[in-house]
């Protein structure tokens, strides 16, 4: 066998879990040898009787430690497989590449597209890849090539979130073709957002909220006071405003909020006077709002999975709640609260518990209108029902 592959004999638990095509590979999987297999260690998955289920490769990362790619064991990881797979992925966006409303998507994404640990954003031309695991860069050289092979572009741009302690490896993030010209300007259902793809690990927006923001615009923002909290750049707060809010309130406590929201209200010719903006945190924000009395018709709550601040630290899992129960405190009676997490440690039947919690906490009375997920530009595989990380309940108060 090749240098750079092993093989390697699961236990009876994880052999029914890769035969049900379960694409995740587990670090207790590993365990009871000698060392780990080094990243991007090209791996043969064997039965207890030592036949071949599966072959895909080790690359740690915050879930898991590698990901199948294909139960052919003749099948290289080269140029041409990378190709067909990205090739697939890009007939699927067809509508979406065709859109003069949008010019901003996901044209890969991981696991759903057949190539856990990678993603590959869209932005008018320009490709930005994401490599969470230094096993998936490993294949940068043949990933890069069956781009090239799949599509013409102006510019490729890449993030790396694989360091060791969790944070983003700085480096430069241009890759190839040519450099882009920032903010870059793109389009998504015909509202725009300056983009940057060469200042660190996000860009701008995230693009898996494109229906929620859609959905306010369209049908939920007209003559109402919206309070946007943890606002980033304030996508939320351009998409009310454009469908006719009276008044935005943008919260976050990142100083660069103010500067970036301000420009995404300027590039849609959006007057600034009723776009309030705070640099504070969320908890506080609320806090100030409840003793100065202010009520709003709309909030928007799409916090982190996890945040750290000088004075607090926030976890989804155990802080979501208490976190909801304020919001619900400043909205009006037949107000309405979007209610997001990006957690996929947390299910919809636990996100609702959440809310459940955060009524009896608020003393008022809800009731579930509409729930969102990811966009169909973010497909889940069903073997792996863990990757619909995006869960978006809109509730609307009914009683304080």
């Amino acid at each position: 066998m090749a240098q750079g592959e092993t093989r390697i004999q699961l236990d009876k638990d994880a052999v029914q879990q890769v035969r049900t095509g379960y694409p995740l590979l587990h670090k207790e999987w590993f365990e009871g040898g000698s060392e780990p297999p080094v990243e991007g260690t090209i791996l043969h998955l064997l039965d207890q009787k030592g036949q071949f289920l599966a072959k895909g490769y080790y690359g740690s990362q915050n879930v898991g430690c590698g990901w199948v790619l294909t139960y052919d064991a003749k099948q290289p990881f080269d140029r041409t497989f990378f190709a067909q797979k990205l090739q697939q992925a890009f007939e699927k966006r067809a509508s979406l590449f065709a859109s003069e409303e949008t010019t901003v998507f996901r044209v890969f994404h991981g696991e759903g597209d057949g190539i856990g640990g990678l993603t590959i954003d869209y932005y008018d031309g320009f490709y930005v890849l994401t490599w969470y695991s230094e096993g998936i860069h490993s294949f940068r050289t043949s990933l890069l090539k069956a781009l090239a092979d799949v599509t013409a572009y102006k510019g490729v741009y890449e993030k790396k979130r694989f360091a060791q302690a969790g944070q983003y490896v700085t480096d430069d993030d241009f890759v190839c073709g040519t450099r882009g010209a920032f903010p870059l300007l793109v389009k998504e259902n015909g509202i725009q957002f300056a983009v940057y793809l060469n200042d660190g690990p996000m860009t701008g927006i995230f693009l898996d909220q494109r229906d929620v923001r859609k959905r306010i615009r369209d049908h939920y923002a007209a003559g109402k006071t919206v309070l946007n909290l943890f606002s980033y750049t304030g996508a939320f707060s351009v998409a009310a405003a454009l469908g006719g809010a009276i008044a935005t309130t943008s919260v976050d406590v990142a100083n660069r909020s103010v500067p970036r929201t301000e420009e995404q209200f300027r590039v849609n010719e959006l007057p600034l006077e009723e776009a309030h903006m705070y640099v504070m945190d969320a908890f506080r924000y609320c806090a100030y709002a409840r003793k100065k009395g202010m009520l709003y018709d709309l909030i928007v709550l799409d916090p982190p999975s996890f945040a750290r601040t000088k004075k607090r630290t926030f976890r989804a899992t155990k802080d979501y709640s208490a976190l909801l129960s304020e919001a619900m405190m400043v909205t009006k009676v037949g107000g309405v609260i979007i209610a997001s997490t990006n957690a996929s440690n947390v299910s919809l039947k636990a996100f609702k518990r959440f809310v459940t919690e955060a009524q009896k906490m608020s003393g008022g009375r809800y009731e579930v209108l509409e729930t969102f997920g990811l966009p169909k530009d973010f497909p889940v595989s069903k073997a792996y029902p863990q990757g619909r990380y995006l869960k978006v309940l809109i509730m609307k108060k009914l009683s304080a």
